[in-house]
């Protein structure tokens, strides 16, 4: 169990309290002491490693077994005194332009809260050390540190979405430049991460209107905090809408670009092939072998032929190539 836990502290009057024991330990400080709340944070914990603090906090088995298998839709769900929230977490990687998904999920009740985080990405190391820094903030209690979560979380989402629009601003230059490789393959790349994205960030929208419009009790004095990271939330929301409508204009247009250059190889191989076809005809009736042909004792024929050949090719050239099509 100890192999899991990340930082456990009880909180009292915006201080920390380190706790030297066990969680039973720590639980019983924490009921001790009235006026505080116990904040622990797992990493990946096993369903065996949860059970403690799920007995020890009487957390509902459907909560439990979320939290331990994770791959949960953002939601918030009451369960009797115990508010259970899912936060979608994301990470961009320089290296292959990839978004990671993780998750986080908070359980918040009167005097004690659980974070559990799955995924490398978005570590609460921060976010605890930001609140042990605003003792008033840490003062409206355990509901803060749901707001400092969320917060951290959205804070990422706009990070993600700058990436994202850089690089979005790459496929637009490769698109229209003239010597560019086919980049459709990594058009549809970057669309499914951005569709990724937004099913991480859209569904976080109406539970933080919950809490903003306040029907979550627990988060009443710190609504004004919720609804500056809604506002936020929106803002990468619309950003996240404008990048899908992106990719797909920047799609069509490559897609027609590669037409047009489809149909200028074509007019190039069908002007060369209408030059072509003049020496290949005048050769082709000269070469059907019969005895009595106009011109085919002349002394001149031969030369006059190849002078008849090489002056309408140059001819058809010189038009084709006026015209565009070379």
């Amino acid at each position: 169990m100890r192999a899991v836990i990340v930082d456990k502290a009880i909180y009292a009057g915006g201080t920390r309290r380190d706790i030297d024991g066990d969680i039973s330990d720590a639980f019983d400080l924490a009921r001790a002491d009235g006026d505080c709340f116990l904040w622990i944070g797992l990493f990946e914990p096993g369903e065996d490693e949860f059970d403690l603090v799920k007995e020890e906090l009487s957390l509902h088995p459907l909560a439990a077994e979320d939290a331990v298998s994770a791959h949960q839709r953002p939601k918030m769900e009451r369960y009797d005194d115990t508010l259970f929230v899912v936060l979608k977490t994301l990470s961009y990687i320089d290296e292959t332009s990839d978004i990671e998904v993780g998750e986080i999920m908070v359980f918040l009740g009167r005097d004690f809260v659980v974070t559990v985080r799955h995924g490398a990405g978005n570590p609460l190391g921060p976010v605890r050390q930001r609140l042990e820094d605003d003792p008033e903030l840490l003062g409206h209690g355990a509901t803060a540190v749901l707001y400092a979560v969320c917060d951290e979380v959205v804070d990422r989402y706009g990070l993600v979405a700058h990436e994202v629009e850089v690089d979005i601003i790459g496929l637009e230059r490769a698109v229209f430049d003239p010597g560019a490789r086919d980049v459709t393959a990594d058009i549809y790349s970057l669309k499914r991460e951005v569709l990724e994205f937004r099913s991480a960030e859209d569904p976080l929208v109406p539970v933080l209107q919950e809490i903003v419009k306040g029907r979550v009790a627990e988060c009443g004095s710190t609504r004004e905090y919720f609804r500056d990271v809604l506002d936020h939330l929106l803002r990468v929301d619309g950003q996240v809408d404008a990048h899908n409508e992106l990719l797909n204009s920047v799609l069509n247009a490559h897609l027609a670009l590669l037409g047009k250059r489809q149909n200028e190889d074509m007019r190039k191989i069908s002007a060369w092939a209408a030059i072509i076809a003049v020496p290949t005809a005048i050769a082709g009736i000269y070469g059907m072998n019969f005895d009595r042909m106009p011109e085919l004792h002349w002394a001149w024929s031969y030369p006059a032929v190849l002078v008849v050949m090489a002056v309408v090719c140059v001819l058809l050239f010189r038009r084709l190539r006026k015209s565009g099509w070379l």
